[in-house]
């Protein structure tokens, strides 16, 4: 078994800038079909960053609802494969036995976005209603994405990787994972949370992207009752973030944002709580 490759490369490039011509070296992001593989049966595929792969494997089952807490993973292994790089995970026995009996009566393969579902219905799964009754400032949002943006370690480097943060209200960025697939980025943060002990329901996740409906799926299984992100929503991700009682904040900008769903949780002065509340 060889060592895992890592998470960038050295590419040549050819820059035309301004009249300007030149050679030279940029830094890009790997891409790697990452494989999930519980009790012996691969669950799905898709293309990851190969960093924080034990993060992204954890979340990943929380977040599809294969697990429902850390513990049911009784044993993880993550292997280099020719083509590729397999995540092998051994279930509790009851967590086991459901996915196989689900295997079974698959209709067919899927995408990225939506890992073994079987059918349309599957697509658009009930999400837990999230009644947390957090609020934050847009401020706080705000200060919240420009300091992530710091932590970037990886996308400084590659300006080409979506990255998925977590603050509590009050505290600095305290998690910052990244990965070239945004819904990746975003169960390698579900996965840092659960193995550091610390509960989404607390705080905002941030995310460098638009909000998709997969996004807004995720964060609702986590208890997430704030996302916020760079690029606008879409209106199916507005619909399902309004039924699970999740907030959307998009177009977050150094002058503010543009808030969708349970507008809230957002407030922008102290006695802003009660009446915010009780219109809920």
């Amino acid at each position: 078994m060889s060592a895992l490759p890592p998470p960038t490369a050295r590419v040549a490039m050819r820059a035309i800038r301004q009249g300007d011509d030149a050679h030279g070296v940029r830094v890009a992001p790997e891409e790697t079909p990452v494989a999930f593989v519980y009790d012996g049966g691969s669950e799905a595929v898709m293309m990851a960053t190969p960093q924080d792969l034990e993060d992204l494997a954890l979340g990943f089952s929380l977040n599809e609802g294969i697990i429902g807490r850390p513990e049911e993973i009784l044993g993880m292994d993550v292997a280099q494969q020719a083509s590729g790089i397999e995540l092998r995970l051994w279930l509790a026995p009851d967590r086991g036995g459901a996915l196989a009996h689900r295997r079974r009566h698959r209709a067919g393969p899927t995408g990225c976005g939506l890992c073994g579902v079987e059918s349309l219905e599957d697509a658009m799964r009930p999400l837990p209603r999230i009644s947390s009754p957090l609020l934050v400032t847009p401020d706080a949002i705000v200060a919240g994405m420009r300091e992530m943006a710091a932590l970037q370690g990886l996308n400084r480097e590659t300006r080409a990787v979506h990255a998925a943060g977590f603050f509590v209200p009050g505290e600095a960025v305290a998690v910052v994972r990244e990965d070239v697939g945004r819904h990746n980025a975003l169960d390698k943060l579900a996965g840092a949370l659960a193995r550091a002990g610390r509960s989404p329901a607390t705080g905002v996740i941030l995310m460098t992207s638009r909000i998709s409906v997969e996004l807004v799926q995720k964060a609702a299984a986590m208890g997430a009752p704030v996302l916020a992100a760079v690029s606008a929503p879409t209106a199916l991700a507005l619909r399902t973030a309004d039924a699970a009682g999740v907030t959307i904040a998009g177009v977050v900008r150094d002058d503010g944002l543009e808030v969708f769903t349970h507008a809230w949780r957002i407030a922008t002065a102290p006695d802003e709580r009660a009446g915010a509340v009780d219109a809920a």
